[in-house]
């Protein structure tokens, strides 16, 4: 009989973490999922998240900062994890602006703890979260791992890069494996309602307008929850290896020359109009919504699109859920769960 792995989650009870956690129990792991709960968005969603976690056996709930001093690192002692997840991390391009201070403390201080606790107690795949904000201000599309990443556009971004950075060192110093994944606006059943498709399915269904930036023209790689989680568990079991002196790197590949370390994106490879996923919305939900069109907000990009051929080299696999049927689902979810 395979003994049990165990995984590490931070941000277990987030939208993507507590799907990330549900997979990993389903595939047999024991899973210790760290969450802070915060009211960054109401936390009644977080909490029915983690219950319906806690239903399954196998699976341990810390509701702690991740900033906390030592907290990660005695976990990681009492739990010994072969793999780690970060998800954890103050999201938002917009609240980033109003509100940078928790940035510091979750996404740098959270990190570096993570990364002093794998440093003591080294796991065998240390995977991270970063973002497709990271492209920050490149116009060349589709966006590749390899591109040059310099200019990013928003607060949260930088500290994301800063966090690519930073574990890259850990990888080099301490011979850390560890894969960062660039997430390009993943959506879904129990979303986060400051995400766009949350906003516009609340608005329309309370009568109200939904604001469009960029007076529409926009266009964004949106990527199904499932998809995403889906090359996450695949992407566990294809842990980066430090090249050799002189070992020729693929020039798709990202990896570091001199670091076990490299960076995925995570995209559906199919860059969709805002307009056209407002269509959708209004298709699922049988409504026409009235939309009061705006200008760019600050810090905002006008598209973002992936790059797969990394991911499918590595895993074989490609996110492929079409945004209408991805739309579908989620109106489906929020009129079960708010009993609309």
């Amino acid at each position: 009989m395979a003994e049990t792995r165990t995984a590490l989650v931070t941000g277990s009870a987030g939208f993507i973490g507590s799907f990330l956690c549900q997979r990993l129990l389903d595939d047999g792991f024991a899973v210790v999922g760290v969450d802070n709960m915060s009211d960054y968005y109401d936390p009644e969603l977080k909490r029915r998240r983690q219950a319906r976690l806690l239903e399954v056996e196998g699976f341990r709930a810390v509701n702690q900062p991740i900033e906390t001093p030592g907290l990660l690192a005695d976990l990681m002692g009492d739990c010994e994890p072969e793999i780690v997840i970060h998800l954890a991390a103050q999201a938002g391009v917009r609240y980033s602006i109003e509100n940078p201070r928790t940035y510091i403390e979750s996404n740098l201080l959270g990190t570096f703890e993570l990364l002093e606790a794998a440093r003591a107690h080294p796991p065998q795949h240390m995977l991270l979260a970063s973002t497709s904000s990271a492209y920050g201000a490149n116009t060349d599309m589709p966006y590749r791992e390899t591109m040059k990443a310099d200019h990013q556009m928003s607060f949260y971004a930088a500290t994301k890069k800063a966090n690519e950075a930073m574990a890259h060192s850990y990888a080099h110093l301490f011979d850390l494996p560890v894969t960062m994944f660039r997430f390009f606006t993943v959506y879904g059943p129990w979303g986060r309602p400051d995400m766009a498709l949350f906003k516009f399915v609340r608005a329309i269904l309370q009568g109200e307008a939904i604001d469009v930036y960029n007076h529409g023209r926009m266009m964004r790689d949106f990527t199904y929850v499932e998809d995403l989680v889906e090359a996450i568990r695949r992407l566990i079991d294809v842990p980066p290896v430090r090249p050799g002196d002189g070992e020729e790197i693929a020039e798709h590949d990202s990896l570091s020359p001199v670091a076990p370390w490299r960076i995925v994106n995570i995209g559906n490879s199919a860059p969709v109009e805002l307009m056209d996923m407002i269509e959708a919305v209004e298709a699922a939900l049988g409504m026409t919504a009235e939309k009061n069109f705006m200008e760019m907000q600050a810090g905002d990009v006008p598209a973002t699109w992936a790059d797969t051929e990394l991911l499918e080299s590595l895993t074989g696999y490609v996110p492929r859920t079409d945004i209408r049927d991805g739309v579908r689902s989620f109106v489906e979810w929020y009129r079960d769960y708010y009993k609309v």
